[in-house]
């Protein structure tokens, strides 16, 4: 019996990633996992195998298993970030589109959580270095406020301390609307009446 001569098909190319681009790869895998299965499935071997990458890439990457969830953390809030600069970006620049796209943006953002991003916090719980990215977080999300706000207040500006309490508020808020105590229409609306009154203070 004979055959025809020619080549055999060409194994398939692997494909190598760059640093980056890999991160984003095993932060996309560790996403859906955690959506299928919870964030106690999660762990460093168990990303490596639904990867299909060595261990060693992963430990090289994350470092600990709190260095995953921590990745995870910051992955959510750059995305988050990027939504609400959009949304100062294409505001009116009025005090009244100012202060909705402020409290629309930070209820939208909290609620876009699901469930994915409070496992990850309660699997980090008492962890210093969630307590560090959470701070600075915060503290960049009340200068970007500062900086929107600015031109509608008085000469002091907005005292910090009003800023923390409408970070407060703003949680308590929104927590009300996951519960499905209130909507989120009643959170973004109470929360703008807080962002309007802070500003109005500021200019006595």
């Amino acid at each position: 019996m004979s055959s025809r001569p020619g080549k055999n098909p060409a194994p398939p190319k692997r494909v190598r990633f760059n640093r980056e681009d890999r991160l984003r790869q095993l932060l996309d895998v560790s996403w859906r996992l955690v959506r299928a299965e919870g964030t106690d499935a999660l762990s460093l071997p168990r990303l490596s195998e639904e990867a299909a990458v060595t261990k060693p890439v992963v430990y090289d990457h994350f470092g600990t298993r709190n260095g995953l969830l921590i990745a995870l953390y910051l992955d959510f809030d750059a995305r988050q970030t990027a939504i609400i600069d959009a949304a100062l970006a294409a505001r009116a620049p009025t005090l009244a589109d100012t202060a909705r796209v402020i409290a629309n943006s930070y209820v939208d953002c909290v609620l876009a959580q699901g469930r994915e991003i409070p496992g990850v916090v309660a699997a980090l719980a008492g962890s210093p270095e969630l307590a560090t990215v959470k701070r600075d977080y915060q503290l960049v999300f009340i200068e970007k406020c500062r900086n929107a706000l600015g031109p509608f207040t008085g000469e002091k500006g907005i005292a910090p301390s009003a800023f923390w309490a409408m970070l407060g508020a703003g949680d308590a808020l929104t927590q009300a609307a996951v519960n499905g105590e209130i909507t989120a229409r009643q959170a973004q609306d109470e929360l703008n009446e807080v962002i309007l009154a802070m500003v109005g203070r500021s200019r006595r």
